[in-house]
């Protein structure tokens, strides 16, 4: 293979790009794979002119991932590994949306609004805040690169055998949205602002989007909490973007917090 042959984007996943994919590059090779476009009678509601990603064939192997995602500032490509390979990927149940959309939203406002619609009943578990939303935990310091925690945490994802998508994005984030990733449909019926708020926490704790399933989302994390005040305040964000993981583990905000002290992976399920 020639330097240029390998310096142009794959044949095909210049679709994933409203540009065409011009000027973009990626040196890695890639296993046998193809695009998927989201199944119109899926998704009624909108007329989807391009694929919303590429789709490995099989599970790929520990850190091609991390390969992909070093390449992604040349590439506009980054890498999620998809947690259940049949269903809803490539069935094209997915329902993506232009990532432009994020940017109507902000965490302290999805916050705030999901802290009353989920309160009743729920009070008690809620403690020391109860009905009083304590709005968004302040930045984290960095305990290591971002990029490397996600190599290392795509490394973990990768053990339990998962094909690989790549979506056309500037960030990780957007991901969840160009994607049609529906995992928390039972809990926010738009999965816009949840990006937005993993854009939020790309910034304040170093997240990075690694993996999703069907009803799951894997972050890396380089600057997690490290006390339990300030998680105990991270915690509290988790209950508002992920009911379950306090719900359906440990029961309270206070037995949560302790968990995520320290941790450099956040891993979310919706029931």
């Amino acid at each position: 293979m020639s330097v240029h042959e390998r310096r142009r984007l794959p044949t095909g996943l210049e679709l994933l790009f409203g540009d065409g994919g011009d000027g973009r590059v990626l040196s890695v090779e890639l296993p046998s794979g193809s695009l998927v476009w989201p199944d119109p009678d899926y998704d009624k509601l909108r007329t989807h002119h391009h694929p919303s990603f590429w789709l490995s064939d099989e599970p790929v192997p520990a850190g091609l991932w991390a390969r992909l995602r070093a390449e992604h500032p040349r590439s506009g490509l980054w890498p999620v590994l998809l947690e259940d390979g049949v269903q809803p990927w490539s069935a094209g149940q997915i329902a993506p949306d232009s990532p432009g959309q994020i940017d109507y939203y902000s965490a302290a406002g999805f916050m705030t609004e999901t802290w009353q619609d989920l309160l009743l009943g729920h009070e008690a578990y809620l403690a020391p805040f109860g009905a009083e939303c304590p709005g968004i935990a302040p930045p984290a310091a960095l305990v290591a690169d971002p990029d490397v925690v996600a190599d290392w945490y795509a490394d973990v994802v990768a053990e339990r055998m998962t094909p690989l998508g790549l979506a056309a994005v500037h960030r990780g984030a957007d991901a969840m949205v160009a994607m049609g990733w529906q995992g928390a449909l039972h809990h926010n019926e738009w999965t816009v602002p949840l990006a937005a708020v993993v854009r939020s926490w790309e910034e304040r704790f170093g997240a990075r989007v690694v993996g999703m399933g069907f009803n799951t989302l894997e972050l890396s994390v380089a600057a997690p909490p490290a006390t339990p005040a300030h998680a105990l305040r991270v915690a509290a964000e988790h209950w508002t973007f992920c009911p379950d993981s306090i719900l359906q583990g440990p029961g309270t905000l206070a037995d949560y917090a302790e968990q995520i002290v320290g941790q450099n992976a956040w891993s979310f399920w919706w029931d």
